[in-house]
């Protein structure tokens, strides 16, 4: 009876205020549940780390402290994971206070960062795991002076322990859990709707509206939904003979435009990467023309190898070989680097499969050539990828210069190949 007052208060209160701070608090909570108990345990043996130690400074937090509950750091804190050789990874706070933490209800202890070096001598690990990596940013929030305190209050003994908790950081990350694609799936589809608006004529109006003008209308959508974004500023850009004209400037928009948009959406610390393109008629058209819809129609084919050569189970570099190789068979032409196109009348075709997640840029196995060390991880199902590619096909109304189409959208692992999230780009929008 004592507990049912308390629970009768929340959900008065909850029906009142808060119901979306809290809808997401509690999303959030289960998805670090989640991939505490059914993440963790495989990824920690997997990269051979007995103890996990994330250390926080106040004002300096690691790139992990969304995933693992932020908090209240006064000075130095600790989360810290240990397998004891059991199911579960043990699972602790030092240093680390705050109401959201602790209700959240996913750690076993909250101490003192004082009691660390006797918290990790009682353990002994033999192998610890630190966030610092020389190709992964997401896994190097560990700054050298934290390094050298850690070394100083756990002794020699330990620092000689010391391991890069890099492939670590990438395999938690990345290996998604049922709630968390469940709210990666809502934040794409924010970014998709908003993006496909932002290219009509609710928003344009030919010969008036600029590129800026559509990136600001775009940014106050984020407000307007209380969402964050890893663009700066959402890429709005002109494609057109020589190449991009001009990106969210102030460059009006005029009729026979080929416009493009790169941008995502950033929702409960899952971010969305993804692109839409548009024609704005002339005067008279009543369509796309048919060289700049042929374009479009070359990467679809792209896209749809791309979709049904990935497969769990191959690094993501046997990945792209394996991309490539049907994409040659197929009659498309791979580039030799990004922006090389030939001026021959086959299509050039350039890939960036990149992890995406917790950022546009996630740090899990990634099939592009901008990531050399996230090639060699394999990919897993559950593992979330941005299907990016660049088509550059000779446009005859252009004289026969070759338009890039740039596809791109977001999808995840199975064990059956590849799945879409959403629904994704089908056609080129038209602007009236």
């Amino acid at each position: 009876m004592k507990y049912l007052l308390p629970l009768l208060l929340l959900l008065i209160s909850s029906s009142v205020f808060g119901q979306e701070a809290m809808r997401r608090w509690r999303k959030m909570n289960q998805i670090r549940a989640d991939k505490f108990d059914l993440v963790l345990p495989e990824v920690m043996r997997e990269n051979n780390i007995d103890m996990w130690i994330v250390m926080n400074r106040e004002g300096n937090f690691d790139p992990l402290y969304p995933d693992l509950g932020e908090g209240y750091v006064g000075s130095t804190g600790y989360y810290i994971f240990t397998d004891n050789g059991g199911d579960r990874i043990e699972r602790a706070v030092l240093g680390i206070s705050g109401y959201l933490l602790k209700e959240g209800g996913t750690y076993d202890y909250f101490g003192s960062d004082l009691e660390l070096k006797n918290y990790v001598k009682e353990r002994d690990p033999k192998r610890i795991g630190l966030n610092f990596s020389k190709a992964i940013g997401g896994a190097d929030g560990l700054s050298y002076s934290g390094y050298l305190e850690l070394a100083e209050v756990l002794g020699k003994q330990y620092e000689d322990r010391f391991v890069s908790a890099e492939k670590l950081v990438s395999d938690f990350r990345s290996r998604r859990v049922a709630s968390e694609i469940a709210v990666f799936a809502e934040a794409c589809e924010l970014s998709y709707q908003i993006a496909e608006k932002a290219l009509s004529n609710e928003i344009i109006t030919p010969n008036v509206t600029t590129l800026e003008d559509v990136a600001w209308w775009m940014k106050e959508q984020l407000f307007k939904h209380n969402l964050e974004s890893s663009f700066g500023m959402p890429s709005v850009y002109v494609t057109g003979i020589r190449g991009i004209v001009a990106t969210s400037s102030d460059r009006i928009i005029q009729r026979g435009d080929v416009l493009m948009i790169d941008w995502g959406v950033g929702l409960m610390n899952m971010y969305t990467d993804m692109k839409r393109m548009a024609y704005v008629l002339q005067e008279g058209e009543t369509t796309v023309p048919p060289g700049i819809q042929n374009a479009f129609d070359q990467g679809v084919k792209v896209r749809d190898i791309i979709k049904k050569t990935i497969k769990p189970g191959l690094t993501a570099q046997a990945t792209e070989d394996a991309v490539y190789a049907a994409l040659t068979k197929a009659g498309f032409n791979k580039m030799k680097g990004f922006n090389k196109y030939t001026e021959g009348d086959i299509t050039d075709v350039i890939i960036g499969c990149h992890s995406v997640g917790n950022w546009g840029h996630g740090v899990g196995p990634s099939i592009a050539f901008f990531n050399p060390v996230r090639l060699g991880f394999e990919l897993k199902a559950s593992n979330l990828l941005s299907i990016e590619l660049f088509a550059y096909t000779k446009v005859p109304e252009w004289g026969g210069k070759k338009l890039r189409v740039p596809l791109e959208d977001d999808a995840i692992v199975t064990a059956r190949g590849l799945e879409w999230l959403y629904p994704i780009n089908p056609r080129v929008l038209v602007i009236k």
